[in-house]
């Protein structure tokens, strides 16, 4: 059964340009004119990704994608937008969208980037130097199925946050800084804001916290964040 994209944008030639070209690259497309609409779709048959501009008629498409990522942590999610500040990708970023991609780009770039992330949700063949099992404190993650497993219950994580709790476990070591993170998370080579990983430890805390983890994500301040146990912080 091929994949599926829902897709909003309100400029008619770029949605149909973007559906085109998924569609001939075996993906099952739905087109939405509207975020509501496209919301609407999703809570009656989610899909395997989502699509979205900004600036559309009604609901505009950050307030769309912080609502699907509220009802579904698990959902990759590409936002693209005429938007090109950091403080607009910052924004997209930090309100759940997985990627975010700056128009005008080529149709075939935006099709490798829905392979990646989708790669990245579904982990179907993970890198040969990935570990099959990363743990820290009673979390183990297995980026090999894409699970994280935290004081023995299922741990649900959206791509991005699992490559951040990956990453971070990887360099457990030593404090890990924002611009780094950036730059790893996605791919962003910029200086001049680096809130995008934020919002982003403030989910995580939250999560944690829901399963009483004594795991902490320790903010160093002006620089980045560490991950620490709770009896190594008193």
């Amino acid at each position: 059964m091929p994949q599926s994209v829902y897709l909003a944008d309100d400029e008619k030639n770029i949605r149909d340009l973007i559906a085109l070209f998924l569609s001939q690259e075996g993906f099952s497309v739905q087109a939405f004119s509207d975020g509501d609409s496209l919301l609407a779709a999703c809570r009656q048959s989610p899909p395997d990704l989502v699509i979205l501009d900004i600036m559309m008629p009604g609901t505009d498409g950050l307030s769309i994608c912080s609502q699907l990522r509220q009802e579904n942590s698990n959902l990759p999610i590409i936002i693209v937008s005429a938007k090109d500040s950091p403080f607009d990708r910052v924004t997209g970023l930090t309100l759940g969208s997985d990627d975010y991609l700056i128009k005008p780009f080529l149709p075939q770039e935006l099709v490798a980037r829905v392979r990646a992330l989708l790669r990245r949700s579904q982990n179907t063949y993970p890198p040969s130097d990935v570990p099959c099992e990363l743990t820290f404190g009673t979390l183990t993650l297995s980026p090999g199925l894409h699970t994280a497993i935290l004081n023995n219950q299922p741990l649900t994580l959206t791509p991005t946050e699992f490559d951040f709790l990956s990453y971070m476990i990887a360099h457990q070591e030593r404090a890990v800084s924002r611009d780094e993170l950036l730059q790893t998370l996605w791919k962003m080579d910029w200086q001049s804001d680096t809130r995008a990983t934020d919002d982003l430890v403030k989910r995580l805390r939250r999560k944690l916290r829901t399963q009483q983890s004594n795991i902490r994500i320790e903010t160093v301040w002006g620089f980045g964040f560490r991950l620490a146990l709770e009896d190594e912080l008193s």
